[in-house]
């Protein structure tokens, strides 16, 4: 029986860039949960994690992804955003919220003017433990074929975190302390 979540993306993706987000979600959500475990998390917390992480890129279906296979739609920085709708419209408000604040460490008001990302101009850095958790899982994995389950390094997560300023290579120490510390070879199983 296929997990519901793997069915709800199935309804918004088809051949190839199905593959390639199921792939990279069972990745994000495999280290999550070992992640989760690590803290002793309740099993319950665990669980939404997990949905949460299969779930968390389901707005690219409506972007431009050339290695994800789609080549028309908004540009794929409104990934979060749009993954946040689709999510409320499914009745799903904790996942959606997960969805709009995974990109990078998270994404200032500051971040969006800055750069001038075609995002609205509010604060979608994530707030809680859950958030967290996906989005630093998320940093380790791409959604390039032939790389969905290959693993980064965390010196070259931390690299291409600091060209975004040295802020966000810190949020991202804090976490490796925090959800990997000690922990560098034991990310790869």
């Amino acid at each position: 029986m296929e997990r519901w979540e793997i069915e709800l993306l199935g309804r918004y993706f088809e051949g190839q860039a199905l593959a390639v987000i199921v792939g990279h979600g069972r990745a994000v959500a495999g280290l999550a949960l070992r992640v989760c475990r690590r803290l002793g998390l309740e099993e319950e917390a665990c669980r939404f994690v997990e949905e949460a992480a299969l779930l968390h890129d389901i707005g690219v279906c409506r972007t431009r992804a050339p290695d994800v296979g789609l080549d028309t739609g908004f540009p794929y920085i409104m990934h979060g955003i749009i993954g946040r709708e689709i999510l409320e419209r499914e009745g799903l408000p904790r996942h959606a919220l997960i969805c709009e604040r995974h990109i990078g460490v998270g994404l200032t008001v500051e971040d969006i003017i800055r750069q001038g990302l075609p995002l609205p101009q509010r604060d979608m850095s994530p707030l809680t433990t859950a958030e967290e958790i996906v989005c630093f899982a998320d940093l380790f994995y791409s959604k390039s074929p032939g790389r969905i389950t290959h693993q980064k390094p965390p010196e070259k997560v931390r690299t291409k975190l600091a060209a975004f300023g040295e802020g966000k290579a810190l949020i991202f120490d804090r976490w490796m302390e925090r959800f990997g510390g000690g922990l560098e070879a034991g990310l790869q199983k």
